[in-house]
């Protein structure tokens, strides 16, 4: 938790440098740094310490800068920007929409610094007409106000898991736990979630409230009690633990696991067979008869066990009853990562390192996917360079037995829905993810046939992050996505779930929707730095939670497969064209 500590301050004064005007490779770099010390694996504190290793896009300036927030718990440049950016310029700069130049102008008109102020005056239409403002920028404002909003309240799933991660086994070493496990909606794997819930079966109960009510996360104890209590973290997240008998601990996962609509079907169909089923087991009358295990729960209800990401009453109690419910694709089914960036653009790793970091994952294959030359600001890869990494890729695969890798590129789809990259350099790369990078507001109609006319184009494998939001930062823009869907699978081209934890787009729904009508999936970490590559997970959590089975996402291919599979689309070129 630590790493966002120190990124928020990263973050913080690469806004206020932007307030200010200043060069803006400098406030690239600040963002950069921020954005590499919030996704690494390791405790940043530890990182400093032992000094072993890198932290991309970190250089001694800023890494001196790390180690003094560290041991002050502040940054001078920071407190001296403070001294020169009005308080409350930064709140507003967080609301997705509103940049330095429209905030400043709110500012030296109103005086606002608060987004309660903002949203009343946006009401009230006394931002429309301020220079440069109109009412289209008005509504986007309090559109991002409400995203902001929810983000404060709800926290990415991929923040959220380190943190549940270690207070559980924090509690496994130091306390009495016979049974332990995280409950709720982490255990449903849901892309935010507002709190953390954990479950223990112990005998000694008190002392597993003792131990948790001291664990160095945290902040304050909101209430302790022998069976039940809540702190609060640093950052502000609930975490609530339970302590139940291990004769119901089952029933009482499956109760503080489930969605409230999905609890209610599992109580409803407990009736009709003369049961009662709660926290504390599965009664006839008075008397116990289950609930050490989950699945005892479901065999009462003559149900087979239902996977905790399905338990969300979207059709899993019908699945269940008829006997369809999905074999759900698994982590240690997943051979590959389909969308990795290196140093031939904005990553920060090298192809062998890349290669490295895949085995010892123990994954078969990555696809490097490089940007292609119209993003500058992401260094994008010209004709020239992507011919090297061409040759250097063919040179890492004869030498490597075990990991391959896939000369790749993520390829813009320009505003005509040409792509950025001549079809004569496409057809010499093993896999092409495209994607939409500008143009976000373009009407619904525009946008959609950008992308349909990339489907088209027998080169492009799949379509990278489809609907461009970003969790509590930009809302997807506008597509006709039942026709999307429908050019997908009309072209064989894929939908990528973008596994970045801001991301996770296709989200869950989405991902089941382009599945019934037909489309293949494909997972991409869209990692930047190596640690990244750890983010394969949550794309398979939101595969489970989409209903997708192996054969629905290509990343459970083994290298040979994958390849002969990508090589169909461009054989059948002339359906296309």
């Amino acid at each position: 938790m630590e790493n966002r500590k120190v990124a928020r301050f990263f973050y913080d004064i690469a806004s206020m440098l932007e307030i200010k005007r200043e060069n803006p490779f400098r406030i690239r770099a600040y963002r950069r740094a921020a954005q590499n010390i919030e996704n690494l694996a390791d405790d940043i504190t530890k990182v400093v310490v032992a000094e072993e290793k890198k932290i991309p896009g970190i250089g001694k300036d800023l890494m001196q800068k790390i180690k003094e927030i560290i041991d002050t718990g502040t940054l001078q440049i920071y407190e001296e920007l403070k001294k020169e950016v009005p308080p409350g310029l930064l709140e507003l700069l967080a609301i997705p929409g509103v940049g330095p130049r429209t905030a400043k102008i709110i500012f030296d008109h109103y005086g606002i610094v608060s987004l309660d102020d903002l949203e009343r005056a946006c009401l009230a239409h006394k931002i429309q007409g301020l220079p440069g403002i109109k009412g289209k920028t008005e509504k986007n404002i309090l559109n991002g106000i409400q995203l902001l909003k929810t983000g404060l309240e709800r926290k990415p799933l991929g923040l959220i898991l380190p943190l549940a991660g270690e207070i559980i086994e924090a509690l496994k070493k130091r306390s009495p736990v016979d049974r332990i496990e995280v409950a709720g909606s982490v255990r449903r794997r849901r892309e935010t979630v507002k709190d953390i819930d954990i479950l223990v079966s112990s005998s000694r109960p008190k002392r597993v409230m003792e131990v948790f009510t001291n664990l160095p996360q945290v902040s304050d104890v909101i209430g302790k009690g022998e069976t039940k209590s809540s702190i609060r973290t640093r950052d502000g997240l609930e975490v609530d633990l339970r302590v139940v008998e291990g004769d119901c601990y089952g029933a009482a996962l499956c109760y503080f696991t489930g969605s409230k609509a999905h609890n209610i079907r599992i109580r409803e169909l407990a009736v009709r067979r003369g049961l009662k089923i709660n926290e504390y087991g599965i009664f006839r009358g008075e008397k116990r008869i289950g609930g050490k295990e989950e699945r005892e729960v479901f065999e009462a209800v003559d149900l087979p066990y239902i996977p905790p990401e399905l338990r969300e009453d979207r059709g899993e109690i019908e699945a269940a009853m008829e006997g369809k419910l999905p074999e759900l694709v698994e982590l240690q089914e997943i051979k590959g990562d389909l969308h990795v960036h290196s140093k031939y653009s904005d990553g920060a790793a090298t192809i062998s390192e890349i290669a490295e970091k895949a085995r010892k994952m123990g994954l078969r294959w990555v696809a490097v996917c490089d940007h292609s030359p119209s993003l500058k600001i992401a260094g994008g890869v010209s004709i020239e360079d992507i011919r090297k990494k061409r040759k250097a890729i063919d040179a890492f695969n004869r030498t490597s037995s075990d990991v391959k890798l896939l000369c790749g590129t993520e390829v813009d789809i320009l505003s005509d829905g040409t792509l950025d990259y001549p079809d004569e350099v496409l057809r010499g790369l093993d896999f092409v993810v495209a994607a939409i990078h500008s143009g976000f507001k373009q009407d619904q109609a525009l946008l959609t046939s950008r992308m349909v006319k990339a489907m088209e184009n027998p080169y492009v494998h799949s379509i990278a992050h489809p609907t461009g939001r970003i969790l509590a930062e930009r809302e997807a823009y506008a597509l006709n996505l039942e026709e999307i869907f429908a050019k997908a699978a009309e072209t064989g081209t894929c939908l990528e779930i973008n596994a970045y934890f801001k991301r996770l787009d296709l989200s869950d729904i989405l991902s089941r929707a382009a599945k019934n009508k037909g489309v293949r999936l494909t997972i991409g970490t869209d990692a930047h730095i190596l640690d990244q590559m750890e983010y394969l997970n949550l794309g398979v959590f939101v595969a489970r939670r989409g209903w997708l089975e192996s054969n629905d996402v290509i990343n459970t291919m083994g290298y040979e497969d994958l390849m002969q599979f990508l090589r169909k689309k461009r054989k059948d070129e002339g359906k296309t064209r």
